[in-house]
C-alpha cells in the first residue's frame, strides 16, 4: 500500500481524527505516567475532552455532551477533591529504575506490534452522503430507541440506582447515640 498516496487522499476528517486520537493517547498516557496526583487527574479531564471530540465526530452530540458534563465536570472535580484531601505528600519505595524501563519498553513495545498490525490491515471505507442516517446518535434517535426496543433494561437499571442511593443512605446515616469527632 503505497503510504504517500494514502495521505494524500485523507480527508479534513481523518486527519482531525488522527489528531484528536493522538490527543488522547497522550492523555491517557499523561494519566498513567505523571507522578503528581493533581496532573494526572488534568491529564484524565483532557483524555475525556478528547474523547468527547470523538463522540461529536461519530454524530453522538448527546454522547459527547454527557461525557463533558458527567465525567469531564462532576466525577473529575470529585477525584480533584479525594486527591488534595488525601495530601499524598509522602513518598512511597521507589522501584529500581531499570525494572521500570524494562518493563515500559515491553509494553511499548507489545502496544507498537499490535497498533502497527492494525493499521496496516485497515481500509478506508468510503461513505455514500445520499444513504447515511443524519439523525444517528441524536436525542431523538436515543430516545426513541430507549423507550421502545430497550424498555426493559432501562426500567431495570433505574429500580437498580434507586436500590444503590437508597443503600448509600442508609449506609450514610449514624445512629442516634453515636458520636464522630
Amino acid at each position: 500500500m503505497d503510504i504517500l498516496g494514502l495521505l494524500k487522499n485523507m480527508t479534513i476528517t481523518h486527519w482531525s481524527f488522527y489528531i484528536v486520537s493522538m490527543l488522547t493517547l497522550f492523555g491517557a498516557l499523561g494519566t498513567i505516567m505523571s507522578k503528581n496526583p493533581i496532573h494526572s487527574v488534568i491529564y484524565l479531564i483532557l483524555t475525556f475532552f478528547s474523547l468527547s471530540a470523538h463522540y461529536i465526530m461519530l454524530n453522538a452530540q448527546f454522547l459527547a455532551a454527557v461525557n463533558i458534563i458527567v465525567y469531564a465536570g462532576a466525577i473529575m472535580v470529585l477525584f480533584l477533591f479525594v486527591v488534595m484531601f488525601l495530601n499524598l505528600r509522602e513518598e512511597n519505595e521507589e522501584l529500581p529504575k531499570n525494572s521500570i524501563l524494562i518493563a515500559a519498553s515491553i509494553v511499548g513495545g507489545i502496544i507498537g506490534i499490535t497498533l502497527i498490525a492494525a493499521i496496516r490491515q485497515t481500509q478506508i471505507e468510503k461513505v455514500n452522503p445520499y444513504s447515511f442516517n443524519t439523525k444517528t446518535g441524536l436525542v431523538e434517535t436515543l430516545g426513541s430507541l430507549l423507550f421502545n426496543k430497550y424498555l426493559l433494561p432501562f426500567e431495570l437499571v433505574s429500580v437498580l440506582f434507586l436500590i444503590a442511593m437508597a443503600g448509600a443512605v442508609m449506609l450514610g446515616k449514624r445512629e442516634k447515640g453515636e458520636r464522630h469527632f
